[in-house]
Parts: C-alpha cells; structure tokens; sequence
C-alpha cells in the first residue's frame, strides 16, 4: 500500500513540477539570473569556514605584533566580510527577483484557471461548488509562492552548500568528505522517502476535505435565505460540524506525520554530527589537523548542517505547496468540454433561423437518448411555444441552440451556419435570453443591464429599463441606476431581478430572443405591461418561449409539445386546443382547473 501511495505523490509530483516548468519557461532571463545568484550567493557560505579557518590559524600562528601573523589575520577577516556582504547583497538581488518571477506566474495562473472555468461546460459547473472552485484557485496561488521560494532560494542553496562542502572537504580529507556527503545523501533520501510516502498522501486527503469545507461553507451561506425561511439554523450547524470533524481528523493525522517526520530528520542529523565531530577530533589527536583545521570543519558542518536542517523543511514545504497545488493544476488539465474547432469563424445571424437535422443527444453517461435522429425547422421572425411535461426536452433544446452541449450526431443550423464550426462567443452574443430564475451580478443596476452589451450608453440602458417596466423603481432607489444588487441580486425583489433581466434583453437586441417564462416573477400590474413590451421586443425577432403557464404562449405563431425528446404536437394553440386526448389540451385544461380551484378559495 504504502510503494502505491508513494507512486501516486510521484505522479502529482510530476505534473506540478511540470505545470511549474512550463511557467518558468516563460521566463528564461529572469529564471537565469536568478539562479546564477543563488548559486554566487551559495558559494560564499561555501568559502567562509575556510576563511575563518585561516583567521584563527593567524591567531594562534603568533602575536599581534607579528606582522605576518597580522596581515594573514587581516586577509582572512577582510575576506570574510567580503563574503558576507556579497551574500547579503546578492539574496537582496535574489528575493527581488523571485518576488517578480512569482507574482507574474501567480498572475498567470489566475488568469489562465478563471479563463478555464469561465469556459467549462454547464455539466462541469452544475457538479462543481462555486465555494470549492474557488477554494482551488486561490490556495493554488499562494502555494506557487511557496513552491517558487522553496526551488529557487531553499533546495537548490542548499544542494549547492552540500556539493561544494563535500568537495572543499574531500580536498584536505577525503575520508571526511566522504562522511559528509554520504550522510547527506541519506538524510536526504530519508527525509524525501519520509515526505511521498508518509506525510503526502495524507495532506493530500487534509486537502480535499479542506476543499469539501470550502463548498460546504459557501453553500449554506449563499441558501441563507432559504436556511432562515425553514429555521434550518440548528440542521446546518449539525451538517457543518460533520463535514469540520472529518476535516480536523484529516488534518490531526497530517499534522502528527508531518511532526514524526521532522523527530526523524533530527535524529539522523544527530548521527551526522556525532560521526563529523568524532572524525574531526581523530584527526587532531593524530596530529593530521590544526586549531584552524578543526575551525574550518566545525563551521562547515554547522553551516552544512543548517542547510540540512532547513531542507527537511524545505522537503515537507515542497510536499505541502505541491499538495495545495495539484487541484489547480487539474483545472488546467481538464478539457473545456466543449471547445471551438481550429477554423472556428465568428457567426453572423441576420434571419434567425434555426433548423435541428437528425439530432441525437443524450446528457453524460445515458444509454438512453434524449432525442433521437430528431429534426425541426424555426422560420425566420417566428414566435415559437416550447410546451410539455417537466424533463420532456423543451429546455434542452435552446440550450442546443446556444451550444452549451455538443450533440452526438446531426447537426444544428443558424441562418444555414452549423454552430459546431463558429465561436461559442459569437453566437451567444446574438441570441439574448431571459432565464426564469434571473441572476445579477453584484454591480449597479447600470452595470448588469448594460452586460448585453457593455458599450451602451445610459440614455439606451434606461430606455431598455423603460421598456421592461423597471425604469420607476430604479429611479426611486436611494443611488438610482448605481445601486449595488448585492450578490445574485439579492437586494431586490423576484419581480425586479426578473424585469432588470428583460430590460437587459432588451438592450441586446439581438436576432434570436429566449424567454424561459421570463413573466413568471411579475405583478399582475407589471405583467401586462411586460406583455405588450414583449410583443413590441418579438416583431420580427425569431423568438422561443419556453412555456410553463400556457396562457402566456395563446398568441404565438406556433407551439411544439415535446414529449420524451419528440415533438408530440405542433400548431396554433386554437388548432391544438381541439385535439381530443391531446397533450396540450391536457396540460391547458388542468392548468384551467387549478386557476378555477383558486379564484373559488379567494372568493370564499
């Protein structure tokens, strides 16, 4: 089990390693420069046990008034402080450097993950916490700081620290350069067997469930609402607690690993120590080594030894910032799902219409297709009724229309354009849209009318306002078109998130137009109002409504009754009404029946 989990770490090692390599290949110069200073740097840790041995080789040499014991004293003092202002300066030079190498990387990384996830399917997003999403990206930043500085200005020094000692050493005493180098190496080695195959996989199961709280904080946060309407308080503190138990296991047994990790490096440095000490002082009771001799090794090892000190550190930092890492690099892994082709073309839509050619479609792993060599033709400037039962294919079908699936065969034609070969960005552009359930961003008024179209100028988006009945009750709000909606809108009522939607339709005036029951949220005032701005909004627009309460889709040009994937019934809805057994008149008559039921219990 454990030659299993080492090789899992190996392959994350692996991939953020090599996610981390391409970035630092953007940047050869800066990368250059600075490993060229660490390793100067380095080397004078290197040369300062010698120096110092030589400074107290001087002093035993003879007097101060000694002038060749002096000036070789003075040598050696001034040589010192050389090296240490040359370090000092150059890991100055050296932190700037990374500071600028890792913030555009951490820039770099941002961007690139957000352009990934803004692009990711609706499959993608409909399986993924937004809370957790984020928790990816933003962890994944700041371990990349970490990583950078435990490369650049930690592993590699101290691999530097150990060849030159080991070398510096073996040239006056082999036997000791041997001891020194070999004991590295095996503490090294233990410290990195100890790290992938003791402390990783365990961080890396702390980290899931570090993510798995992220999700589960945000979830309930942003269902607050609904958390107060069921005085759930009590239920999501409980379901909180389970999900912080597991984490605090996780991260318990991390912890302690991480700890036992660091109780064995230490040990081995003991043993180090023991074994350079003891050699040294053999050498000098056999006359092999000087006072300045065993002040050189002595202040090798310490330096040495600091340096393997820290690398154990350095190791487990390693492990941690490459754990933190790996879900932000399986972002960049992940295919976007639904992707441009090579020669995909901006779309031009003028006449809006659609035809569907022997589509066949299924959601992810269903054997069972949701519609099945299935083909329809929406005229130019048509107003179509998208009617049936809940899960009968009538949403699916403008998400398809929109691309934000691929089909499994057939294809869909805009204006005589597969949209399987233009952008994903053109054609969303041209068709505007107003979702039952609107979302706001939490900007102005002004801002979220205007993302139909950013260019707008404030006489158009208040016009667009105008028309969808929400011109008032923008202009009776403390900041007017400035006010902050709060996150998804919160700040206001389901009427006005709905009419800001349309208003933001509106203002698109785009060819094609969706409206998932886009009147659903509206007062009986307001709603009529909205009717007769939409039928101004359809005149010669090709329109889809997706109808839930089918009063709202009498007037239309055309319905199509979808059942199980398939257009059960089309026509008017005068023609559809007399069809005996039929779906629609089904649907129509129970929805009557209810309207009845109701207007019965408000009289009583």
């Amino acid at each position: 089990m454990a030659f299993t989990r080492i090789d899992l770490r190996g392959g994350a090692f692996r991939s953020v390693l090599g996610f981390t390599w391409s970035h630092w290949k953007a940047q050869p110069l800066r990368i250059s420069v600075i490993l060229g200073m660490v390793l100067l740097s380095t080397l004078a840790d290197v040369l300062t046990p010698l120096y110092s041995g030589r400074l107290v080789d001087a002093v035993v040499s003879g007097v101060a008034t000694d002038q060749l014991a002096w000036d070789a004293a003075l040598a050696a003092f001034w040589m010192l402080m050389a090296l240490s202002l040359g370090a000092i300066i150059l890991r100055h030079l050296t932190f700037l450097g990374v500071t600028d190498l890792t913030l555009k990387m951490m820039t770099d990384i941002a961007s690139a993950a957000f352009y990934r996830i803004q692009r990711f399917s609706t499959d993608w997003h409909a399986n993924s916490f937004a809370g957790s999403t984020v928790r990816k990206v933003t962890r994944g930043m700041w371990a990349l700081d970490l990583l950078n500085d435990t490369l650049l200005v930690a592993l590699f020094p101290s691999v530097v620290m150990l060849v030159g000692s080991t070398i510096l050493m073996s040239f006056y005493w082999p036997m000791m350069g041997v001891i020194i180098g070999i004991g590295s190496i095996v503490f090294i080695l233990m410290t990195i067997v100890l790290s992938l195959g003791y402390v990783a996989p365990m961080a890396s199961l702390a980290n899931r469930w570090d993510t798995k709280l992220g999700g589960a904080l945000a979830d309930a946060v942003s269902c607050n609402i609904v958390v107060k309407g069921f005085g759930g308080e009590s239920r999501e503190d409980a379901r909180l607690a389970k999900v912080l138990a597991k984490w605090r296991d996780r991260t318990r047994r991390t912890w302690i690993r991480g700890t036992t990790n660091g109780t064995s490096q230490g040990a081995m440095l003991l043993i180090l120590r023991a074994a350079v000490i003891g050699f040294a002082l053999f050498l000098w009771s056999n006359g092999q080594a000087t006072a300045g001799d065993i002040t050189f090794v002595l202040t090798s090892f310490f330096i040495l030894q600091g340096y393997l000190r820290e690398v154990g550190q350095h190791i487990r930092n390693l492990q941690r910032s490459i754990n933190d890492m790996e879900e932000l690099v399986d972002i960049h892994g992940q295919s976007l799902g639904i992707d441009d082709k090579a020669d995909a073309k901006p779309i031009r839509i003028t006449d809006g219409r659609i035809e569907f050619k022997d589509v066949t479609f299924h959601y992810g792993a269903h054997r069972k297709p949701l519609y099945d060599r299935f083909s329809v033709t929406i005229r130019e400037g048509e107003r179509v009724g998208l009617v049936g039962h809940s899960g009968s294919g009538k949403t699916t079908f403008v998400k398809l229309i929109q691309r934000l699936h691929d089909l499994k065969a057939g294809e869909i034609r805009i204006d005589g354009q597969d949209i399987a070969s233009v952008t994903q960005t053109s054609l969303r552009q041209q068709i505007a849209i107003v979702q039952q359930e609107p979302i706001l961003f939490h900007r102005s008024l002004s801002e979220n009318i205007a993302y139909a179209r950013p260019d707008a100028t404030q006489s158009e988006i208040e016009k667009a306002a105008r028309l969808a009945s929400a011109h008032d009750f923008i202009t009776a709000l403390p900041k007017g078109y400035g006010t902050l909606v709060g996150e998804r809108g919160v700040k206001l009522s389901g009427g006005e998130r709905q009419r800001i939607a349309i208003a933001r339709a509106f203002l698109a005036d785009a060819p094609i137009l969706i409206l998932d029951e886009a009147t659903s949220s509206l007062d009986s005032e307001s709603e009529v109002l909205i009717q007769q701005a939409m039928e101004r909004l359809m005149l010669g627009r090709t329109t889809l409504v997706i109808a839930h309460r089918l009063s709202t889709v009498r007037a239309l040009d055309r319905l199509l009754v979808f059942d199980h994937g398939r257009i059960a019934e089309e026509g008017t809805h005068d023609a559809l009404i007399r069809l005996d057994g039929g779906i629609y008149r089904g649907l129509f008559e129970r929805q009557a029946l209810e309207l009845t039921k109701g207007l019965v219990l408000n009289d009583q």
